[in-house]
């Protein structure tokens, strides 16, 4: 059911939170699909624990709209919901916005060079077409921004509202949208960030976060079995 990457715990970190990711990370990249029956019986025995931190994930889960939990039938892994979608992306801009346009006044050397360093290995994974580390990267570097400015909690608050937005993004790659392009535009907010220019890192960040909107119709109308109705 999950890759055996995912299945290892580690000792520094709530067990609830890391199956939580673990099982997030699989519904995002469509390893477990819509419909995907989850019981916490097997998870629990998956990753050699109780079934409570597996209850408490999925209390986690469900909150983000991820999982349904049916009386008497089960739980199951719920389609995308639009207007999550649309509502996340909304909520992301407002957050991200405000963190690039105080990273841009007071960004260091250190994590400029990290953020270069991401974007070079963004180049390589798209080269190679492996979007799972792509993706990886990304979130990296959206996070990189947030502890620039000593606020990872507004990464972490973004975490819990962009799944359903993560989801359609994961589906838009190779289909709609290119990784190039995305990193043409990670690097027009690394531009801004070195210029320490908080205007134009704004509007990079503003042009990134859109994108979706231009996708979105062309994605569902490809997948349409992913998508709750509206």
């Amino acid at each position: 059911m999950l890759p055996p990457e995912l299945l290892t715990l580690s000792p520094n970190e709530s067990v609830n939170l890391q199956i939580y990711r673990a099982l997030r990370q699989s519904i995002v990249n469509c390893t477990l699909l819509p419909g995907t029956p989850v019981s916490d019986k097997e998870i629990s025995e998956l990753f050699g624990v109780s079934r409570q931190p597996v209850r408490d994930a999925f209390i986690k889960l469900a909150g983000a709209g991820l999982i349904q939990v049916l009386p008497q039938r089960g739980t199951f892994v719920k389609k995308i919901s639009p207007k999550r979608v649309l509502n996340g992306r909304f909520i992301r801009e407002a957050v991200e916005v405000a963190v690039v346009t105080r990273a841009a006044e007071v960004i260091g050397e250190d994590n400029l060079l990290a953020l270069a360093s991401n974007l070079e290995q963004q180049k390589l994974a798209a080269a190679r077409k492996d979007t799972a580390r792509f993706l990886s990267l990304d979130e990296d570097f959206h996070t990189g921004i947030s502890r620039s400015i000593d606020c990872i909690e507004a990464w972490e608050l973004i975490e819990d509202i962009k799944a359903h937005m993560d989801r359609v993004r994961y589906l838009s790659l190779g289909q709609i949208t290119s990784l190039e392009m995305l990193i043409a535009q990670h690097a027009a907010v690394l531009v801004a960030l070195q210029a320490h220019d908080p205007k134009l890192a704004e509007q990079a960040m503003r042009a990134h976060l859109r994108e979706i909107n231009l996708s979105f119709g062309q994605i569902r109308d490809r997948n349409p079995d992913w998508f709750e109705a509206e």
